[in-house]
């Protein structure tokens, strides 16, 4: 494995419980991947395209996006970054709470890669 480039993963996440269990989970499975966190989702479009503090980020490989946040939740996300010509082709593994049918089927629609609900997310990647 020393030649592989680490994994280059975006968590858009704004519970800071989440991100600690998230950041845990990912421990231990000893993957090979480097986390960058963000707070929500002003913060993860500043983070991709580059902006103030995230001038130096590098393009994520995936990310992991939670739906329910503060400022713009993960569905303006999700619709903004598919949208855009140069973001569209990063995978987005939604990663919420919410098991509502309605979130499910626009997450899809929105091109999102992958959805998982935290409860069931969380003890998996705790095993």
């Amino acid at each position: 494995m020393g030649n592989v480039k680490p994994a280059d993963v975006l968590l858009v996440e704004d519970n800071e419980d989440d991100v600690f269990i998230a950041t845990k989970s990912l421990e231990k499975q000893k993957l090979h991947i480097n986390l960058h966190v963000v707070n929500d989702g002003v913060e993860a479009m500043e983070y991709l395209h580059k902006v103030g503090p995230y001038a130096d980020a590098v393009r994520p490989d995936l990310i992991l996006l939670d739906l329910n946040m503060p400022r713009m939740d993960g569905r303006q996300v999700l619709e903004k970054l598919k949208s855009d010509e140069n973001l569209r082709a990063i995978p987005v593994v939604v990663l919420t709470t919410s098991e509502a049918e309605e979130d499910i089927a626009k997450s899809y629609c929105l091109y999102a890669n992958c959805y998982i609900t935290k409860p069931v997310a969380l003890i998996s990647l705790q095993k």
